[in-house]
């Protein structure tokens, strides 16, 4: 559930927290030595990074590496404790661009704090996020691996599902409200990468709401949803008879853990999605026969 809440607050951020973007430029490049992170996929990122030598404080639902859940909590979505900040003495703090509200951006850059926006909306942002921390934290050589790494493992998987026969998707975030993502959210992109056709991919809202009766209109082949989107995520759907994905028998969960954050995870996200979208064409290909 604390997955669900997560992103939840990016639908949220996506639309309120939106000047953000506009208020925050990036910090002069300095190496830091005591880091501070405003948002739990940041955290994430400066372990991957390998910098976690620096951090000295996390936002709330900082849980992986398991390490993380050792540093101090300064922060949730919304709010940061300065007075807990000023006792930790960071020289840099990490904030979520179109996450960190931009009056929090605001207020810690007026205390005097000095703030860097990083961007993590789609997979390229991962490898470039990965390198800004590398080269603020001093540990480019681990960053510019990492930064590579997860380069080249998505070139491979894009490769490996280049031509498969297109199959289209519902992705549930949760059920009531009802939410989704657009084409250029990052499981946007990975379900693209899978060839899945995200039937709301046109939407501007980089989360939106979206309603029953346009579901069943767009007709998707495949229902899929992360794992904690509900014990039974798809029981509100079966009363539908004639959506495509029930005739088909195309129900799936994926891992709420690796595909809610915009991380190096997302690799392990992707693959899983590849794969059950490869079982959706199969049993596609046998209801035809």
């Amino acid at each position: 559930m604390k997955l669900i809440c997560a992103v939840l607050v990016t639908v949220a951020c996506a639309s309120a927290c939106s000047p953000a973007e506009e208020a925050t430029t990036a910090s002069e490049t300095v190496t830091a030595t005591r880091i501070v992170t405003l948002a739990p996929n940041l955290t994430e990122l400066v372990f991957a990074a390998g910098a976690a030598d620096l951090l000295v404080g996390v936002s709330a639902y900082s849980d992986f590496p398991p390490a993380a859940k050792d540093l101090p909590v300064v922060s949730d979505a919304f709010t940061v404790d300065q007075e807990r900040l000023a006792l930790l003495k960071p020289d840099l703090l990490l904030a979520w661009k179109s996450g960190t509200p931009a009056h929090v951006v605001d207020e810690l850059r007026a205390a005097g704090f000095n703030v860097e926006a990083v961007t993590t909306r789609g997979l390229d942002d991962v490898p470039a996020a990965l390198l800004r921390i590398g080269e603020l934290s001093g540990h480019d050589a681990h960053a510019v691996v990492a930064a590579e790494n997860f380069r080249q493992s998505i070139d491979e998987i894009r490769q490996q599902y280049l031509g498969v026969s297109e199959v289209s998707v519902f992705y549930q975030i949760s059920t009531r409200p009802l939410y989704t993502i657009n084409g250029e959210h990052f499981i946007g992109e990975i379900l693209s990468l899978c060839g899945g056709r995200n039937i709301f991919a046109d939407l501007s809202a980089l989360a939106p709401s979206v309603s029953v009766e346009a579901v069943i209109d767009r007709n998707p082949e495949v229902l899929l949803a992360p794992s904690d989107s509900g014990e039974l995520p798809f029981t509100d759907w079966q009363r539908w008879d004639g959506l495509a994905a029930n005739r088909l028998g195309n129900h799936f969960v994926v891992s709420a853990a690796e595909i809610a954050r915009a991380t190096p995870r997302l690799l392990v996200a992707a693959r899983q999605v590849c794969e059950v979208l490869q079982v959706a064409r199969t049993n596609r290909d046998a209801a035809n026969d």
